[in-house]
């Protein structure tokens, strides 16, 4: 009777303790640079459709910019891209970025910052009264400069020709959630002479189109001069494509061996922008540390790519 009461309390205790863990992945919360403040200047939000034209011929795409109050217009401002643009500008969900921006640039804690909110592209069905076909996957998990050329091409020359958008790599950066994740280290990866900083939430580094490669490439290869923030959750997927938790750590574990200016945060949140969203701030902070911005005023003909 004693050891079966031992046993059972023990089952007892190792259930509590998966219900603690469990409730745990969703007890983040926003702190103060995440919300509105008294005060602080509020940029605008302007929203806009693009159609591919040459990149992704066929796409239609919504995409959002954020303009921050001390953008001036006369000298160039930095830049960060956003995948899966419409759960970042949302000022209401888990990272509420225009409202993050708002706060750290009226203190001085990043650069006057343009944000551009990309949606993954859409193509019309092939079957009348059929919702459109997503192209998310094949533009975000696959290992090419694919996407890279669209922002280049498409995406910042058509910003660029309304706002001064900064050249310098060391200006530009850009951020994704899952499969937006991979792709936004996949932009700075292909082009690290554009895209210098990246901020990844529960990326996907895993084998959806072959992502889980890059620990080995960047193991193997020249560092590249790319600084990335990487963010995952210990419940964070597992799956046919492979483990999230693992595939983040090895992602980290390789670009430390590289000697890559990095920074990697494991909390015990699922596949979701909670943790993210609650480190937004920081995260920021961090990517943006040591920032000076070029003297030069440069000219809308040159703010693409």
């Amino acid at each position: 009777m004693i050891r079966v009461s031992a046993v059972a309390c023990l089952i007892f205790l190792a259930w509590c303790s998966s219900i603690v863990a469990a409730r745990a992945s969703d007890d983040y919360k926003l702190g103060p640079d995440s919300l509105e403040q008294p005060g602080v200047p509020k940029g605008t939000v302007t929203e806009g459709k693009w159609e591919s034209k040459t990149v992704f011929p066929g796409t239609v795409r919504d995409y959002w910019v954020y303009l921050p109050a001390q953008y001036d217009g006369k000298s160039s401002a930095c830049v960060m891209v956003f995948q899966d643009g419409k759960s970042y500008v949302d000022t209401k969900g888990s990272f509420r970025v225009p409202t993050v921006f708002d706060n750290l640039i009226h203190k001085g804690e990043m650069p006057v910052t343009i944000g551009i909110f990309v949606n993954p592209g859409t193509s019309p069905s092939m079957k009348n009264d059929a919702m459109p076909r997503s192209n998310r996957s094949f533009e975000y998990d696959t290992l090419s400069d694919q996407y890279t050329r669209f922002l280049l091409e498409e995406i910042l020359p058509e910003v660029g020709s309304k706002y001064l958008l900064t050249n310098d790599p060391e200006g530009r950066a850009i951020c994704g959630i899952s499969s937006g994740g991979i792709c936004s280290w996949t932009v700075a990866w292909e082009r690290p002479d554009k895209f210098r900083k990246v901020l990844t939430h529960v990326g996907s580094f895993t084998n959806i189109r072959g992502g889980h490669v890059y620990p080995a490439l960047i193991r193997k290869g020249p560092s590249r001069p790319i600084r990335i923030f990487l963010q995952d959750g210990s419940h964070d997927l597992d799956n046919t494509f492979g483990n999230w938790p693992l595939a983040n750590q090895e992602m980290a574990a390789a670009l430390k061996f590289a000697h890559y200016d990095y920074q990697f945060v494991l909390g015990d949140g699922a596949h979701n922008g909670k943790h993210g969203g609650a480190i937004l701030p920081d995260s920021l902070r961090w990517l943006w540390r040591d920032y000076k911005p070029k003297t030069t005023t440069e000219s809308k003909a040159k703010t693409g790519a």
